[in-house]
């Protein structure tokens, strides 16, 4: 409509859903872009400027983070990895607005982990333990 102000949505309200697990949230996501890679061709009989082709579509690794809780899943995904079961998955990243439905969403595929992070302990710390995953994956799209 023409004159309707629209605002940005927050990033602090989101959801994540990994398929085949059930995670009660995560504090933070991070590092889910894409990249065509530029390739310079030139030859010799052409102007001094080089042509520029597409090369290979790149996609950065995903960050998950989340307060430690009694939940394994996340973790348990990691370990069958280092066992050598690579289990992918199709990852969504969903934003949500005020009213809290879903405005925005991300899927990401054939997501598996590359690596886990243990929380840090302080004794005389007062944060939330915070766990890690981070997910390499072979395709991102915005769905919504």
């Amino acid at each position: 409509m023409a004159g309707e102000r629209r605002d940005p949505y927050r990033n602090f309200r989101f959801r994540i859903e990994v398929e085949g697990i059930q995670q009660a949230g995560f504090s933070e996501i991070s590092g889910f872009d894409a990249s065509l890679s530029v390739i310079e061709y030139r030859e010799g009989n052409e102007t001094i400027t080089p042509r520029k082709l597409p090369g290979l579509a790149k996609y950065g690794n995903i960050s998950l983070k989340w307060g430690v809780t009694d939940s394994m899943d996340m973790y348990n995904w990691m370990s069958e990895s280092i066992q050598g079961k690579i289990s992918r998955k199709t990852v969504t990243i969903i934003a949500i607005n005020e009213e809290g439905a879903d405005v925005a969403t991300w899927q990401v595929i054939e997501a598996w982990p590359s690596k886990y992070s243990a929380p840090s302990f302080k004794g005389t710390g007062n944060e939330v333990a915070i766990e890690s995953l981070e997910l390499a994956h072979e395709g991102m799209t915005r769905t919504k």
